[in-house]
């Protein structure tokens, strides 16, 4: 039975205790073995971290110890899959560029704040995991987010929609959901999950399933190519292969 960590808190607007039961009732139905926290101090057992298959982490602003953040990342880079959403993930401790290098990104404006009118342009043929999966539209926060260039974006919308002074620049495609890898482990994100309400949108929850499952997935891969390490003790980066998707 795989194990999962949710850890809730932060910003009460962003509803992050319906958002972790959304997360943990959709892992426990895939037969999770779930722990659902309420506090930063759930990633202080660095051995306990190691041994998940997955962490979801819901928590928006305030600050972390620097010690609880290394303990996160070290799982992630020896396998532990990590998936989360919207600010939950990426607009959690704005004074750690740590955590922000590990989870990809970090939200900088929402510019005309809740209920924008706006398109979430799927990636198509970009991965198996938005196969099957058509653009949609959303009324709820549009996200701006200053991004790593090293991840895979399969979701994108357009920005400007609102007007404001960044519609002085040319329309760019902001990432919505992205892939990508830290050390050994996978990362997902998905920047919609406003409300409780938004991460129950049928498209929002599947890419969130779809996110979820692949991340976790990645720690049996893990284990099995760090065991056909190189014999200098050295990890051989080059059997990962191109694709993301293939490990």
């Amino acid at each position: 039975m795989k194990k999962a960590l949710i850890v809730w808190g932060g910003w009460d607007g962003h509803e992050p205790e319906q958002v972790a039961a959304i997360f943990a009732r959709i892992l426990r139905e895939r037969q999770f073995d779930v722990e659902v926290a309420d506090t930063l101090e759930a990633y202080r057992d660095a051995e306990k971290l190691l041994g998940l298959d997955l962490i979801v982490p819901v928590w928006t602003m305030g600050e972390i110890a620097q010690e609880l953040v290394n303990n996160v990342s070290a799982a992630v880079q020896a396998g532990t899959g990590l998936a989360g959403c919207h600010g939950g993930m990426c607009d959690s401790f704005r004074n750690n560029v740590d955590w922000q290098f590990m989870t990809g990104g970090q939200w900088v404006a929402h510019p005309g704040n809740d209920g924008v009118d706006y398109k979430v342009e799927i990636k198509q043929s970009s991965s198996p995991l938005v196969d099957g999966i058509e653009d949609f539209a959303v009324k709820t926060e549009q996200y701006y987010l200053h991004v790593d260039p090293a991840v895979e974006v399969l979701a994108t919308t357009r920005f400007p929609v609102i007007d404001g002074p960044h519609r002085y620049n040319k329309a760019v495609d902001m990432p919505v959901v992205w892939t990508k890898r830290w050390g050994l482990g996978r990362v997902y994100y998905n920047s919609l999950g406003h409300h409780a309400d938004i991460v129950e949108l049928p498209p929002v929850t599947e890419l969130m399933t779809r996110g979820m499952l692949w991340a976790a997935e990645g720690k049996e891969r893990a284990l099995a190519l760090k065991a056909a390490d190189t014999s200098d003790g050295k990890f051989n980066y080059s059997g990962m292969g191109d694709s993301q998707y293939d490990a």
